[in-house]
C-alpha cells in the first residue's frame, strides 16, 4: 500500500488508496460543524474530506478554502495568518497553473502549506481504451479534450510544484483522483 520513491532527492510517500466502495473513510463527517470543512464537502467531496483528516489537517484552524465555484481576489494581509491552503478545484482545469503556483509561493507565509488535486492523465481509462488505436484518433481526441482539461501526472505535478518551491509530502490516489500535500519552502523574511 505504501510505497517510498525518490525524484530529486524528495521523499514522497505515494498510496495507492480508496476503493469502489469508499472504505478510504477515516470518521463520521456527517457531524461536522465547521463552515470551512462543510464547504470541502460539499465542493470536494467526502474523498478531499477524507484525505485532510488522513493527513491531519482537517483541525487546523488556519485552514483556508480555494472555492471551485467561486471566485474572491486575495491580497497578502488576507493570507498572512493561513497555514494550510485547500485548492479544492483540479490542477488539470487551472488555465494557467504555473502562473498560480507562482503566486501561491510568493503570498503564502513561510513553511505554509498547499493541498489540492489533479486527475492523474497516466491512470486515465479512457486514453488505456484508446492505447492500441492508430495515432490520428489520440490526435483527435487530444484536441478536443486540450481546451477542458490540461494532462497531468504524478511525476508531473511533482516537478511543477518543486520548480515552483514546494516540497511534496505526499500523494495518494482515491477514487480516480490523485490528491497532494506539499509545503512551501519559502523561508521567513523571504
Amino acid at each position: 500500500m505504501e510505497n517510498l520513491s525518490s525524484m530529486k532527492s524528495t521523499q514522497i510517500r505515494v498510496h495507492n488508496s480508496g476503493t469502489e466502495n469508499g472504505r478510504f473513510l477515516f470518521g463520521d463527517n456527517q457531524g461536522v460543524n465547521n463552515p470551512v470543512l462543510k464547504n470541502i464537502l460539499s465542493e470536494g467531496g467526502d474523498d478531499f474530506y477524507n484525505y485532510l483528516s488522513w493527513i491531519g489537517l482537517s483541525k487546523d484552524p488556519n485552514l483556508m478554502v480555494l472555492s471551485s465555484n467561486h471566485h474572491y481576489y486575495y491580497d497578502h494581509n488576507d493570507l498572512l495568518g493561513i497555514k494550510t491552503l485547500v485548492n479544492i478545484k483540479k490542477l488539470n482545469l487551472v488555465r494557467h497553473l504555473e502562473s498560480f503556483l507562482h503566486i501561491l509561493y510568493r503570498i503564502l507565509p513561510a513553511k505554509a502549506y498547499f493541498v489540492g488535486c489533479f486527475r492523474n492523465c497516466s491512470q486515465n481509462a479512457v486514453s488505456s481504451r484508446l492505447k492500441d488505436t492508430p495515432g490520428y484518433i489520440n490526435g483527435i481526441m487530444n484536441i478536443f479534450n486540450a481546451g477542458n482539461e490540461r494532462s497531468l501526472t504524478k511525476r508531473g505535478v511533482t516537478k511543477l510544484l518543486e520548480e515552483h518551491r514546494f516540497k511534496v509530502i505526499d500523494i495518494t490516489d482515491i477514487n480516480g483522483l490523485t490528491y497532494f500535500w506539499a509545503q512551501s519552502t519559502r523561508r521567513q523574511g523571504e
